[in-house]
């Protein structure tokens, strides 16, 4: 390596007849390393900036990516973009996209019912939590990332439902009884 035309405490990599020219642009980006870069929480789901999830998510090709979800689903649907990308077309693979949309489903196969229908089909039962937004366009994300996911020859029925928790509580009172005994005596 040449030590002709250093700048600073660094080398340059330019050969002896560089113009004057791409010695000022060396030395301009000479500073774009000194920036400090925190890679490792920029490729964090749970340490990413919210302002910079979307460019994650696409660098990990999600397939659809809302504004309006809730931060929480997004940074889950980043976490498991990796796992469902290496086994889409499979049943786990549509099990996992609800999941990351912080759904739960009862997925039923055609040789799983009691009577076997056409080969290929399955059906989805979708039960979304209170935690998540129960809207329209909401289960209509959730039903294309599933088309996007299954397997490509296979069709399915979707049904959605509600999960609620409720509690049945037991209360008692202690009511003291008074009670007298009474004596009948003929006379």
């Amino acid at each position: 390596m040449s030590d002709s035309g250093t700048r600073g405490d660094a080398v340059s990599l330019l050969p002896p007849n560089a113009t004057a020219a791409e010695r000022s642009l060396e030395a301009t980006t000479a500073t774009a390393s000194d920036l400090p870069v925190p890679l490792r929480s920029l490729w964090n789901p749970d340490t990413c900036p919210a302002d910079l999830l979307p460019w994650l998510a696409w660098a990990l090709s999600l397939d659809s990516w809302q504004p309006y979800w809730p931060d929480r689903i997004k940074r889950q649907r980043i976490r498991d973009a990796i796992e469902i990308q290496r086994r889409k077309g499979t049943a786990k693979s549509v099990r996992d996209v609800v999941r990351s949309f912080g759904g739960s489903l009862a997925l039923r196969e055609w040789w799983q019912r009691a009577t076997p229908s056409e080969p290929h089909t399955f059906d989805v039962l979708l039960t979304l939590g209170a935690e998540v937004p129960n809207t329209a366009n909401f289960q209509q994300d959730i039903v294309d990332e599933i088309s996007r996911t299954k397997p490509v020859r296979s069709h399915f029925t979707f049904t959605a439902g509600l999960s609620a928790s409720g509690g049945v509580g037991i209360a008692g009172a202690a009511r003291p009884i008074i009670y007298r005994r009474l004596s009948a005596t003929a006379e």
